[in-house]
């Protein structure tokens, strides 16, 4: 058995490797993702280090990232539902490369809010798309190794694109990786080019009733206004029990952890001595310990809300330490060494947290409906993440940032392990749930 298993995951592996479609699609987000590292670098630099902003007007940088998602997303769901995916996310990116050259040319920090606001609209138009993509192209028994691969990409370029920014920061300037990541959106476009158009998904194809039911419920001519999109979205998510609680324990982990996350470069400059390429190298090693979970989370045989209450423990206890070690040292190389083992085990357990979740959602999501449901889970999501930088930014004027981290962390190791006391019951409801997933559907466009 365990001989044929392998030969099985072997065939499914093989196979999407000569998905063509599916490897155009995974290359332009290789080239953007590496972009986003370069300029997510440049803007912490400029802002947080060489502008020295405010722990508030840091909280306004990441609110301005995530406040088009939440009010975005999900319409730009309904729009991936109802329109072909692949043009929007060539349109995207296309307006993406004008508003990256902007970056070049701020001298003020509300002119870098007016541009990530912009730079936000156009990402909650692609990912839903993209998402949405995945299923069209991908069969349903490979969506999890396909999942994995895309997860691999992102933490590899995570580990590539701070390198890579250190070096043109500190070679050029930071306005150099605002070019580069500019021109990888072009790159991506072109690679877009080569995704075929609308078509009919390869689980349509093996349920034709319920497909074309979707489908065509999908594409009907009745508008929603943002709150009827976000009441179907939520619909479907509620009929799911496994959907539904991960999302909740997702939602839950994102707030507490962006208290202190938020203000990660505030509390770098807490530290004596540090230098400027710190957080850089931070931001690499937390790439490694997440694609590390994507290799990791592959092999455990164990349920997602498992992993991802390990994940969420673990990234609690990590932030916590991290804010509590910070106070009490000036830098020395015993201590970057320490700070780099710490940002790793935060990226294995963020892999932990996240990875088994896209996966869920995407097996669990019926095609026809996946920009809603991705672009509902967006916008929750960004409701947690727009909260948790406002408590952030409170904590961090009203304290310092060590009692931020402390506070959120051990937060987020209770969430953790009060998940893995929990799971076993959540996993049998969702075995009993009554009503399949199509039939939620199926009410939810009635």
């Amino acid at each position: 058995m365990r001989r044929l298993g392998k030969g099985l995951a072997s065939r499914e592996t093989s196979g999407l490797l000569r998905n063509r479609a599916y490897l155009a699609l995974l290359s332009a987000q290789l080239v953007s993702n590496i972009g986003d590292w370069l300029y997510l670098l440049a803007l912490l630099t400029m802002v947080g280090l060489k502008w020295h902003a405010t722990p508030w007007e840091i909280t306004m940088v990441s609110l301005c990232m995530v406040l088009p998602v939440l009010l975005g997303g999900p319409l730009a769901g309904m729009l991936a539902d109802r329109f072909e995916r692949k043009k929007l996310m060539v349109f995207s990116d296309l307006v993406r490369f004008g508003v990256l050259l902007g970056f070049v040319f701020v001298t003020a920090i509300w002119q870098v809010y007016v541009l990530l606001i912009f730079k936000g609209i156009l990402d909650v138009i692609f990912f839903p798309a993209k998402n949405g993509k995945i299923k069209e192209i991908v069969p349903h028994e490979q969506l999890e190794q396909a999942v994995s691969y895309s997860a691999i990409i992102e933490q590899g370029t995570k580990i590539i694109g701070p390198a890579l920014g250190g070096m043109l920061t500190a070679a050029f300037s930071v306005t150099v990786c605002f070019v580069v990541d500019a021109g990888t959106f072009l790159v991506s476009a072109l690679l877009l080019t080569k995704v075929p158009g609308k078509l009919r998904s390869v689980a349509a194809l093996s349920k034709p009733v319920e497909g074309e039911a979707g489908e065509s419920a999908a594409s009907g001519k009745q508008k929603r206004g943002f709150w009827a999109e976000m009441a179907a979205g939520i619909k479907i998510i509620g009929g799911i029990p496994l959907l539904a609680i991960a999302t909740l324990i997702l939602c839950a982990c994102l707030l507490v952890l962006q208290i202190a996350d938020s203000q990660a470069v505030v509390l770098f400059r807490e530290i004596p001595g540090v230098p400027d390429d710190l957080l850089g190298w931070c931001i690499t090693f937390s790439g490694v310990g997440t694609l590390t979970a994507a290799w990791l989370t592959q092999r455990l045989k164990i349920t997602p809300l498992y992993k991802m209450g390990i994940g969420g423990a673990m990234l609690g206890l990590v932030f916590a330490a991290a804010g509590f070690i910070v106070s009490r040292v000036t830098f020395t190389d015993g201590v970057m060494a320490l700070m780099l083992a710490l940002f790793a085990f935060a990226g294995l357990g963020a892999g932990m947290t996240f990875i088994p979740f896209q996966v869920t959602l995407q097996q669990r999501t019926p095609e026809a409906v996946t920009g809603r449901v991705f672009g509902t889970v967006s916008s929750l999501t960004s409701t947690a993440t727009l909260i948790g930088p406002l408590f952030g930014g409170s904590l961090v004027t009203a304290f310092g940032p060590e009692p931020a981290f402390i506070v959120s962390g051990s937060l987020m190791a209770v969430i953790g392990f009060l998940l893995l006391s929990i799971a076993p019951a959540i996993m049998k409801r969702d075995r009993a749930a009554a009503v399949p997933a199509v039939e939620t559907v199926g009410a939810v466009e009635a």
